[in-house]
């Protein structure tokens, strides 16, 4: 007799744990239930594994939670990060625990271009996928009070693509630039040739600036900062139509007149001895590389060929003959910067 109960219990715990076996397997190993495009999530900061499987088991996307969450356990990825994940179809309970584990989140990217305006790529950033507005970013002179900046903060964060999680703030990025700017100018100026016109790092940032407006071709950047570099060495104005452009702000209209050059604003060039105040746009580290090391020579003058390189002269009368070759006789398919800026050999 105890012996048919003995096998009775036997018979129930292989069946239970079958039955067990079962549940579990197809609470991990099934696909879950999701879109043809896969499922797009947040998770919040402060949330935790067990709270977002009972939101997917609400939704019909899981079943069986306490399986994953024992799963989770026994791999010790109970732990999770916020941020907005992508859970492809055909992802089953694992993989979904995995992604979260790991901090699988989506990622996107914002590109600030050489040669924008701190405006300019304000705007690029508070306009981006996933970017959380803050108060910092309202105005220059908020971003530049949150970061720190006395003063216009032109030119003081680093062109370069830039990749965060969905609610970023357009202020982390801010910093993350800002940051990114300090570093390289740092690195560029401890490397800096000899005998050059600049007091400090934040002078060779604004001569950058120059340089990288005025350069059509990326072969011409260190010919361009010589020419600059020897100006200023001569007690030469620089006499560049980017600082005019600059310093009238709004007033530019596409079209510089004769009138702006003489308008003495603190940046044109024209008009004032030595360099603008601050740079005029966001300088790349080729371009900071370039002011720092400009290239040897006796060239004083350029003018632009219309292909977007320069013919550069040494004296007065080679640049005037130049200008009129290539300014006052303006091809129809004359352009200030190159078809596309790969050096032809």
């Amino acid at each position: 007799m105890w012996l048919r109960g003995l096998l009775l219990l036997f018979v129930v715990a292989v069946v239970s744990g079958g039955v067990a076996f079962w549940s579990a397997q197809n609470a991990l190993v099934k696909p879950l239930t999701l879109p043809v495009d896969g499922l797009r999530m947040d998770v919040e900061s402060g949330s935790n594994l067990s709270r977002i499987l009972l939101r997917l088991e609400s939704e019909g996307v899981l079943r069986s939670p306490r399986w994953v969450r024992l799963y989770a356990r026994i791999k010790s990825q109970s732990s999770i990060h916020p941020g907005e994940y992508l859970i492809p179809a055909g992802s089953n309970a694992m993989d979904l625990v995995g992604r979260l584990n790991r901090g699988d989140v989506t990622r996107y990217r914002v590109t600030l271009v050489e040669g924008w305006t701190f405006q300019q790529a304000l705007s690029q950033i508070r306009h981006s996928n996933k970017i959380r507005q803050t108060a910092a970013g309202e105005s220059i002179a908020a971003a530049a009070q949150a970061l720190g900046i006395e003063g216009n903060p032109e030119g003081r964060i680093f062109p370069d693509t830039y990749v965060y999680r969905s609610g970023a703030s357009d202020l982390d990025l801010l910093r993350q630039a800002f940051e990114r700017m300090d570093t390289v100018l740092a690195e560029e100026w401890q490397q800096r040739g000899e005998n050059l016109p600049y007091k400090d790092a934040y002078e060779a940032l604004i001569m950058a600036s120059i340089v990288e407006k005025e350069t059509g071709v990326p072969w011409e950047r260190d010919e361009i900062a010589g020419v600059f570099v020897r100006r200023l060495q001569r007690g030469m104005r620089l006499q560049t139509d980017p600082t005019v452009i600059y310093g009238l702000g709004d007033q530019y209209d596409g079209n510089l007149r004769r009138a702006d050059l003489r308008n003495a604003t603190p940046y044109n060039t024209y008009v004032i001895g030595g360099m603008p105040p601050t740079p005029i746009a966001l300088p790349g580290r080729e371009a900071i590389h370039a002011a720092l090391h400009p290239k040897d020579g006796n060239s004083l003058y350029f003018v632009a060929k219309g292909d977007g390189s320069h013919h550069f002269s040494s004296t007065l009368n080679e640049h005037n003959r130049a200008v009129r070759e290539y300014q006052l006789k303006r091809r129809s398919d004359y352009r200030s910067s190159p078809a596309n800026n790969t050096k032809n050999d």
